[in-house]
């Protein structure tokens, strides 16, 4: 019974440390939540108002750019994945790993070449444990995004894309990234960003609407060279925002997860070794007694 019991207090002692560690990563988590809540906020409209802007050229210009002019032929696409560089996230990175997976299975189904850019050690890991090609990998700063981050990953991309698919460029650009929506939940997007899906003049006005007129200066290939490296860096940064702010609410979430568990697993030894200590009390006084009627006999 006493090796038992000290077990239980040993394993007592376990979740106890557990438990520490835990809370302690969910309190930092929930620190850090509201930062990256406030640049979510900030970049998001801007990312909107240019991907508005460029669709707006596109739409009221009859120009042909490589920014919004479908290829003939895919041959080549590039999946960009935004994942994480720590995990304890729970489903955070397998689900968005997981949609990575769905949608090179669907490009592969259309005949198309899938080459991937990778953002976060949890990707690197995943494809270099399979032993899987990839283009280019970004570590660190996950949790905190630069925008020179971004604009590197942009600027891969972009030169990937311009290059023909003959010299291992691509044709299109999808991004896969978990978009924020709340604490709870976290839903991972998939976007294609090269060429441009036009949005701007898709739906018919409305009555009594204007729709707006649009000059060009100096010219409209001008205006979009200048606007296709800008709506990218957008893009990409508002998705490592995204990314970032649902890492921190699905850790928070986790590690809460684990704080509850780590108490229930407290209370169940504390109760298993109060019964311990209780049979041991119990077996110890019979002892005594029994001893007692043995003397009392022999003395008889």
């Amino acid at each position: 019974m006493g090796a038992q019991l000290r077990v239980y207090r040993q394993k007592i002692k376990s979740a106890q440390t557990t438990k520490k560690i835990t809370r302690a990563m969910e309190l930092i988590s929930a620190s850090r939540i509201q930062k990256a809540q406030a640049r979510v906020a900030a970049s998001t409209p801007y990312a909107r108002a240019i991907t508005r802007a460029v669709s707006a050229v596109a739409t009221y210009s009859n120009v042909e750019h490589v920014l919004t002019t479908e290829p003939e032929k895919i041959e080549r696409a590039a999946i960009v994945i935004f994942s994480s560089d720590r995990g304890l996230a729970g489903a955070f990175n397998s689900n968005v790993l997981k949609e990575s997976e769905q949608l090179a299975e669907l490009l592969r189904s259309q005949g198309k070449d899938v080459v991937y850019f990778l953002v976060g050690r949890k990707a690197a890991g995943y494809f270099s444990f399979r032993r899987r090609s990839f283009e280019r990998v970004w570590t660190g700063g996950t949790d905190a995004p630069e925008f020179e981050t971004a604009k590197e990953i942009s600027d891969a991309i972009l030169e990937s894309f311009l290059r023909d698919a003959s010299d291992g460029g691509v044709d299109e650009i999808h991004i896969i990234y978990n978009r924020f929506v709340s604490m709870l939940t976290q839903v991972p997007e998939i976007v294609r960003l090269l060429p441009l899906e036009v949005v701007e003049g898709v739906e018919e006005p409305s009555d009594g609407e204007v729709l707006p007129l649009y000059e060009f200066e100096p010219d409209v290939e001008t205006v979009l060279d200048s606007l296709l490296p800008v709506y990218l860096e957008s893009r990409i940064f508002n998705a490592m925002l995204q990314s970032a702010a649902s890492k921190h609410a699905a850790t928070q979430k986790a590690m809460k997860a684990a704080s509850d568990n780590a108490d229930k697993l407290i209370r169940d030894y504390t109760r298993l070794a109060n019964n311990a200590r209780q049979s041991e009390i119990t077996q110890q006084i019979s002892e005594i007694v029994g001893g007692a009627d043995a003397l009392a006999t022999s003395d008889k």
